[in-house]
């Protein structure tokens, strides 16, 4: 974090100090939520959160070095001294305005590039790669996991300092304004958005209103917006926005149409895509063409390549660096399409764990499946999906579940197995399809999906975890990939 005193840290939150004898002498670098990584000249955050509340902490927190306390009430120390703090209405909205500050300072100080990526689906893969690409061009900022919401993009913010040169925001949403929110706490340069799907449909209320909601980046970017043309959803944004627009594509079009696009894209046994990344040249007579291959597992992370490519392109990458950097890059975040070897029955007829449990939603479901297909089809292994339930889909999921049931019959998934009782649907609609039998199978807990697994898999399979993060399906996944069975 850059340096703030105490008195620069009140200001900035509208916060009312107690306890320090000279906030204008302490100085603090460092700021988080979590007491454990508590240092010299840090402030802890005590946030009240769902499972517990942070003020419960401040005395590990300033045991263990920290100097000043962000809080929502007053408290003291065993000797009834009051803890040296800045008390606010409310820590979570301080720590927006406290971001907003640090923001602000860095922009005025150097030539910082803030980039904020929004979409219903792969926000998190997209800036794992565009990190990458754009880290050799100076010092990079991004966030850690899935921090996106009103508390990870400030604790990212945190970690920011005045050389900055990216500062890259992933930006999630679960109701409208939300990413209208975090725009005007982090003043996006560069705004990228992915696609619309049907992720929190439950809260949003409603397709549109993600569309809405998501478009409000596409609004707010000052200097490029960068869209998906291949969503109509999407595409429509072009509409809203006010700064210069860089789509990219999944097929190239007439010469300047796009910045980045796709060509002669192909999988690999493996499941990784090799393809030839088109970049238009404007001002210049025709394109740039560099071929790559893509260390990610799934035809849907074509996308997710094509938006990390366009705005390191409009970020001032040459294409030539892109398409390199690119090539064999892999996931860095957990739990997405993760693919572990793990002896089952001897090395030669080992298991294939995919891990892909982070988060789920129709869409993210439908492309692993698809995955899952064509690596069993291509390798000629049997493919077996471990499905947990789709949450925050509202009124519409039993419906969904039901669908998505449909396409793994379609797609010929050999063998299935549904846990929980939020994905029945799930079960229900492939048997409705026409699957019978041992296919397809329903459990109700975590705990017997993994002894009915332990019973069903052979030698060779191809197993795909995929459900919500609540769902716990990634850490089945988890214990599954750390084992061997001779």
């Amino acid at each position: 974090m850059i340096d703030l005193t105490a008195a620069e840290i009140a200001r900035a939150v509208s916060g009312r100090l107690r306890g320090v004898e000279d906030p204008h002498q302490l100085t603090l670098t460092h700021a988080d939520t979590d007491s454990r990584t508590m240092r010299p000249s840090a402030l802890f955050i005590a946030k009240p959160g769902e499972v517990t509340d942070g003020h419960r902490f401040i005395d590990n927190a300033l045991a263990a070095g920290a100097e000043l306390v962000l809080a929502e009430r007053e408290t003291d120390d065993p000797s009834g001294n009051p803890h040296p703090a800045v008390i606010v209405d409310d820590a979570i909205v301080a720590m927006g305005m406290l971001a907003q500050e640090i923001v602000t300072r860095i922009k005025n100080h150097s030539a910082t590039t803030v980039i904020g990526i929004t979409g219903s689906a792969g926000k998190t893969t997209t800036k794992d790669l565009l990190a990458a690409l754009l880290a050799p061009e100076g010092p990079t900022i991004a966030p850690q996991g899935s921090y996106n919401g009103e508390v990870g993009v400030p604790l990212t913010v945190f970690t920011a300092e005045l050389e900055t040169r990216y500062l890259i925001i992933e930006m999630g949403a679960d109701a409208p304004g939300n990413i209208r929110d975090l725009c005007t706490m982090v003043q996006p340069h560069i705004g990228a958005v992915l696609m619309v799907g049907t992720a929190h449909a439950g809260k949003f209320g409603g397709a549109d209103k993600i569309a809405q909601t998501k478009g409000e980046l596409a609004e707010l970017a000052t200097d490029h917006v960068i869209l998906n043309a291949d969503d109509a959803q999407v595409s429509a944004m072009a509409e809203r926005a006010s700064a210069p627009i860089t789509w990219f594509a999944s097929e190239p079009a007439a010469e300047g149409a796009y910045g980045v696009a796709a060509d002669a894209v192909r999988q690999l046994p493996d499941g990784r895509m090799e393809l030839t990344l088109v970049f238009d040249q404007p001002g210049k007579q025709g394109q740039t063409e560099f071929r790559t291959t893509s260390g990610l597992i799934g035809a849907h992370h074509v996308t997710n390549l094509l938006a990390a490519a366009a705005v390191a392109y409009r970020a001032g990458v040459a294409p030539s660096n892109i398409a390199a950097r690119l090539d064999g890059l892999g996931p860095s975040s957990r739990w997405r399409m993760e693919r572990t070897e793990i002896s089952w029955g001897g090395q030669q007829d080992a298991v294939t764990i995919v891990n892909d449990a982070y988060n789920a939603n129709p869409e993210s479901m439908r492309e692993a499946l698809r995955t899952l297909a064509i690596l069993s089809r291509d390798n000629q292994r049997r493919g077996v999906a471990v499905l947990g339930p789709m949450l925050e889909l509202g009124e519409e999921s039993v419906w969904l579940h039901h669908k998505l049931g449909e396409t793994v019959v379609r797609l010929n998934i050999d063998l299935t197995l549904v846990v929980g009782k939020e994905a029945y649907a799930l079960y229900r609609g492939a048997i409705a399809e026409g699957s019978w039998g041992s296919e397809v199978q329903w459990v109700a807990t975590v705990d017997e999906a993994e002894s009915w697994l332990r019973t069903a898999l052979q030698p060779g399979d191809i197993v795909l975890f995929k459900s919500s993060h609540s769902a716990g399906l990634r850490l089945l996944g988890d214990k599954f990939a750390t084992e061997e069975r001779n």
